[in-house]
């Protein structure tokens, strides 16, 4: 089905803001290796850094559960990016690691619900028929993030400071408030509803067996894909044997194929069923997971070839996955539920990052680091588990389960 040239305009102001927000997430963990010289800090110390960020957005995301669906999601989108803004200007102006680690728990108050916001209004504007090519379009934010933002933000790290491509994103936000406020519509239609009391928004999820695992099916989701994600780079560096300036095609590769994946992918995912896809999608993605956990010295050309498929299938899955959980959703009460999503989703990324971080430790004799195959094998698990939990998840009515199992 044809995207309308009005909708797709949309959703790429969504995702121009999305691409700010991931790419100050991402930018931490190619520095992950320079962090730990120039700070003088342990493996442990640097996950400290992811985790703080994705700590504070589960919890931040939790509260603004009970709000969500009270306002105008254009206006709440604007205010929380506008504090997100604020937040990695602290990051800028960090200057040393304590200072930072407070700026990244500030960062993570805001930038850690602007993703659920993002997801609240793809949900609300384009039909389920469409919403597999409206995911793949948002989650294109990750891959320019990917194959621009971290490339361009290590150029700067390099030729200036670390604190360079925070102020870069700083710089970047303002536009991107600008095109937010120009190009989205008003979105209250939910104001209509009568509002319902905090403790009821959580007894209503909790009540709903469906909602419940369709939170546990992303937090699994996330956290099988966090426990590989921080220590990527730094093990390459480490481990493989690649130079910090070649991190870069990593993310140059791995991103601009997924550019072209993505959209591809959702396009499939509604075409012959979103479920269909994710199998596919997580089945694959064992082989990178298990490859990169373990790999050694490896050739540079042989090493790229194994990150740039771990992007492909491992994004590529996400976004039949989060199509997938917010068709279990009235209009009514999606905010709160996108909210609560992404809370629980930021708390199993923290978790993830921590126990990353307590696995994985650095040889003193040799720098190199330690028991990264454990943490394989516990994300193929973790993906296993994902493939039970999606085989029992419903959607709320007939014509968009059509579309979930490929019948539309």
């Amino acid at each position: 089905m044809t995207m309308p040239k009005q909708e797709r305009m949309l959703l790429l102001s969504l995702a121009a803001a999305q691409f700010c927000n991931i790419m100050d997430f991402m930018i931490m963990m190619p520095l992950g290796s320079q962090m730990m010289r120039i700070f003088q800090i342990s493996p442990r110390q640097f996950s400290f850094l992811l985790a703080a960020y994705t700590f504070s957005a589960g919890i931040s995301g939790f509260l603004v559960a009970f709000i969500a669906d009270r306002f105008d999601r254009k206006r709440l989108l604007l205010w929380i990016f506008s504090g997100f803004a604020l937040g990695t200007l602290a990051c800028a102006l960090a200057p040393n690691y304590w200072f930072l680690l407070l700026a990244r728990l500030v960062t993570g108050v805001f930038g850690g619900v602007v993703g659920s916001v993002v997801l609240a209004i793809v949900s609300e504007l384009v039909p389920m028929q469409r919403r597999g090519q409206a995911m793949g379009l948002i989650t294109t934010s990750f891959s320019a993030a990917s194959v621009f933002g971290v490339p361009f933000g290590l150029f700067l790290a390099g030729t200036f400071s670390w604190h360079a491509p925070f102020l870069f994103l700083v710089a970047l936000s303002l536009p991107i408030l600008y095109l937010l406020h120009s190009r989205l519509p008003t979105i209250d239609s939910h104001l209509q509803h009568e509002r319902v009391k905090p403790y009821y928004i959580l007894k209503n999820i909790w009540d709903n067996a469906n909602q419940v695992r369709a939170l546990l099916f992303i937090c699994a989701l996330m956290f099988a894909h966090f426990l590989v994600i921080p220590f990527l780079a730094p093990s390459m560096v480490l481990n493989v044997g690649f130079s910090e300036q070649q991190i870069t095609w990593i993310y140059f590769l791995g991103g601009g194929v997924s550019i072209v994946t993505g959209p591809w992918i959702g396009r499939i995912a509604d075409r012959i069923g979103k479920k269909k896809v994710f199998y596919c999608g997580v089945l694959a993605s064992f082989v990178p997971v298990l490859w990169i956990t373990h790999m050694q010295l490896t050739p540079l050309p042989v090493a790229l070839l194994v990150t740039t498929f771990f992007f492909v299938v491992s994004g590529g899955r996400m976004i039949p996955a989060f199509a997938i959980a917010s068709g279990t959703v009235t209009p009514k009460n999606r905010g709160s539920f996108m909210s609560l999503q992404s809370s629980l989703q930021s708390l199993a990324l923290g978790l993830a990052s921590s126990l990353a971080g307590l696995v994985v430790v650095s040889d003193p004799s040799t720098g190199r680091l330690l028991n990264y195959p454990y943490i394989g094998y516990l994300s193929v698990f973790m993906g296993l588990v994902c493939l039970y939990l999606v085989r029992r998840i419903q959607v709320v009515d007939t014509k968009v389960a059509a579309a979930v199992v490929g019948l539309e």
